[in-house]
């Protein structure tokens, strides 16, 4: 019984941890919710099938197209959204037996929906109604003597969303929130726990890269929890102390967790520049002497001392309480000081102190967020978590909405005159085809990566979906069960998997078709044929109208992420000198994001199936080292915090001069990236190693001195970094006077 209680609670944790918040779980839910809602109320009052299909894709769109973050305002977006579909519902079934003018009309709809993007989350929200409940009318062929059923439909619809949404399946910001704290504590844990699998494998063995690589993997994972939690805080907390506090405890974990690992890989790699957990950077293998014996022997007290701090912190539960648990976590936290460190090389010695950083961190994500914390110095309390002021982005001379509308509109045309030519009953897979591939993406790359994926899916839901079809003859409980499945995958697996979305939305269609005895293989078969051909049109359109190439896209967000790095060094150095300079750590998120973005956009130069295997090389090598110049700027950022009253790293003339010279040459990258030349001002190298910061006279403390070494170190990384990066975007590096 026990070991049944224990596999189900690993269950649960794996699952909670694989859907942080359980935003994508509560996602699918709701759409099955509201169709199965929306359907049975339909049914009661005898609806025919074109209603209860214009119902029931009503429901799902007004379920999970509103996005914004406030309950309120996703009332005021249903509230408006139903006149809307409404009007357009309305106009696609009078223009029903007008083709030419109805096609005609529709891309007129589709460039206006993208169009007003510009406006903000409602207008998009909006858009997308207009879009879909068009293409609905389209889809089901409706009449205009249908429309008072088609109109009660609709409203039944959009009134089963808000039952959902409000009651059924009501979800707080501040749940929310709690949620996605918790999902983070887990995948920490999910990191403790590969990481002591790095520990338990032997060095050099294909289990030990193995094990490696699930470190990076989990790391990437974990990242990815805590700026979800990050996004949550505008709306899932009462106060901006309270955002603060949640944000400085999550980033001193994520950093402090980061740092053991690098630490341990280091000491378990010796001779091997490891720097980093990212997973775009070449995994280095051991160039030097085994593992120390001194370190050998440490490495047997540094596992047990791992599985003591992963049993004695609680993660992702009530921390344990008692005697043993405090004599534990008391000579976990006793590293941090130097005491008890073991017989070591230095480098395992900083691994124990490390432990002892983690420990602390960890406890820390127990307090409550109002409770009282350090305050930090030269930054206002009511702006502890601000944003940086964001660099001003370069103005386009076409607005990417504007440019997108165009596309889209082009795109769409096109998919009507090939779709009617291929198919004049399945025309409008086509142009939702060619809709779906634009959304979200910025380049002709992001269309082709997202086009293909979509294909994927799609021929492999055919493929399912027939074989389904075959099992669920003459059971149509069956075929609508499966229905119903599909319509849950397709909005759990929206942001996990864009060709798993894609293959749910085909089995969905061919168990539809099932239930109304109109599937056939030439029916699946067109519907490949159609998406082929939207994707086409879509490539098409972005070649040829306004096109934005991959290069000059990523070349831009690699520009903005630079000058969210200059930001996040500036404020930390104002911070170390008590000015008010703004919040480092907003500064360190900001530029997590513009990492994230810069990853996306990256994608077609870094699948697997790209052609062009140099440019692949370049773009990983220039988001490996973006990435470890952030994680260093992070950790430079959560050390500044807590920083001693009475140490004024800032007034050291060394530390200014060195932070002045990477923005400087920071300022000449962004200018040889966003131009393709030089400016005039060279890059500097710099003068290699930091020194060790200088005692204050002999009353300097060690835990005064140790957090300035941590300063000028992440520092210095940052810069080693930059310089790199500059070598590798073929901008020469002058050696400094």
């Amino acid at each position: 019984m026990k070991r049944a209680r224990t596999w189900s609670t690993d269950a649960r944790e794996r699952f909670l941890a694989s859907d942080p918040g359980l935003t994508r779980l509560l996602s699918g839910l709701s759409a099955v919710c509201a169709v199965l809602l929306t359907l049975g109320v339909l049914t009661a009052s005898d609806a025919s099938v074109p209603i209860l299909v214009t119902g029931a894709l009503t429901a799902m769109v007004s379920t999970v197209a509103v996005t914004e973050p406030h309950p309120r305002d996703q009332a005021l977006t249903l509230a408006t959204g139903g006149p809307v579909a409404l009007a357009v519902i309305a106009a696609g079934s009078a223009l029903a037996p007008y083709r030419v003018v109805a096609d005609v009309v529709f891309v007129l709809l589709i460039f206006a929906a993208i169009y007003i993007r510009r406006l903000g989350r409602r207008a998009t929200t909006l858009g997308v109604f207009a879009f879909e409940l068009f293409f609905v009318t389209q889809f089901v062929e409706t009449r205009v003597d249908q429309l008072p059923q088609l109109s009660l439909a609709v409203l039944v619809a959009f009134a089963c969303s808000a039952l959902v949404r409000f009651t059924i399946l009501r979800s707080p910001p501040e749940r929310t929130l709690r949620r996605l704290r918790r999902a983070f504590e887990l995948r920490l844990a999910q990191l403790l726990d590969a990481l002591i699998g790095v520990v338990e494998a032997v060095p050099g063995t294909t289990s030990a890269e193995r094990a490696a690589d699930s470190l990076r993997r989990h790391a990437a994972r974990m990242h990815t929890s805590a700026l979800m939690i990050h996004a949550q805080l505008g709306t899932g907390t009462l106060d901006e102390r309270s955002a603060s506090a949640i944000q400085r405890r999550v980033v001193e974990a994520e950093t402090a967790v980061e740092r053991l690992a690098v630490l341990v890989l280091r000491v378990l790699r010796p001779g091997a520049d490891i720097d980093t957990l990212s997973r775009h950077l070449a995994p280095p293998r051991p160039a030097g002497p085994a593992v120390d014996a001194r370190d050998t022997a440490a490495l047997r007290s540094l596992l047990a001392e791992l599985r003591a701090l992963r049993a004695g912190t609680g993660l992702g539960s009530p921390r344990p309480t008692g005697p043993d648990h405090d004599e534990v976590r008391n000579r976990l936290l006793g590293y941090r000081a130097g005491e008890r460190l073991p017989d070591a090389s230095p480098a395992m010695r900083d691994v124990f102190r490390a432990v002892g950083d983690l420990t602390c961190a960890l406890l820390g994500l127990h307090v409550a967020p109002d409770a009282q914390t350090p305050e930090i110095r030269g930054t206002p309390e009511d702006s502890s978590r601000a944003e940086s002021t964001p660099p001003k982005p370069r103005s386009p001379r076409i607005r990417p909405t504007t440019r997108t509308a165009f596309q889209v509109a082009t795109g769409s045309a096109l998919a009507i005159v090939g779709g009617e030519l291929l198919s004049p009953q399945r025309w409008y897979w086509a142009v939702f085809t060619c809709w779906m591939v634009f959304i979200s993406t910025a380049s002709t790359g992001e269309i082709l990566v997202r086009g293909y994926r979509r294909l994927i899916g799609t021929v492999a839901g055919v493929v399912v979906g027939l074989g389904l079809a075959a099992l669920t003859s003459g059971t149509p409980w069956l075929a609508f069960s499966l229905a119903c499945l599909s319509v849950f995958g397709m909005f759990y697996a929206i942001t996990a998997s864009y060709a798993l979305m894609s293959f749910f939305v085909t089995t969905m269609i061919g168990m539809l078709y099932t239930l109304l005895h109109a599937l056939t293989p030439g029916v699946l078969v067109v519907r490949i044929e159609e998406t082929a051909l939207g994707i086409a049109c879509g490539l098409v359109a972005a070649l040829l109208v306004m096109p934005v190439r991959t290069q000059d896209r990523t070349d831009q967000l690699l520009c903005d992420a630079l000058e969210r790095l200059r930001a996040v060094l500036s404020q930390s150095l104002a911070q170390l000198r008590g000015e008010s300079g703004g919040d480092p750590l907003g500064s360190a998120r900001a530029l997590d994001e513009a990492l994230d973005s810069l990853r996306v956009s990256a994608q077609p130069q870094t699948t697997q199936v790209s052609l062009l295997r140099s440019r692949r090389r370049r773009a990983l090598a220039v988001l490996g080292l973006v990435e470890t110049a952030a994680f260093h700027a992070r950790s430079l950022a959560a050390t500044v915090g807590p920083m001693p009253a009475g140490l004024d790293g800032g007034a050291d003339p060394h530390l200014v001069r060195e932070t002045r010279r990477i923005d400087r040459n920071l300022a000449t990258l962004i200018s040889h990236v966003a131009r393709g030349d030089e400016d005039g001002t060279p890059f500097v190298r710099g003068p290699g190693d930091p020194t060790r910061p200088e005692q204050a006279g002999s009353g300097a403390r060690p835990e005064d001195i140790d957090p300035m070494r941590r300063v000028r170190r992440h520092l210095h990384r940052v810069d080693e970094n930059v310089q790199a990066l500059a070598r590798t975007l073929h901008l020469p590096v002058r050696d400094g006077l």
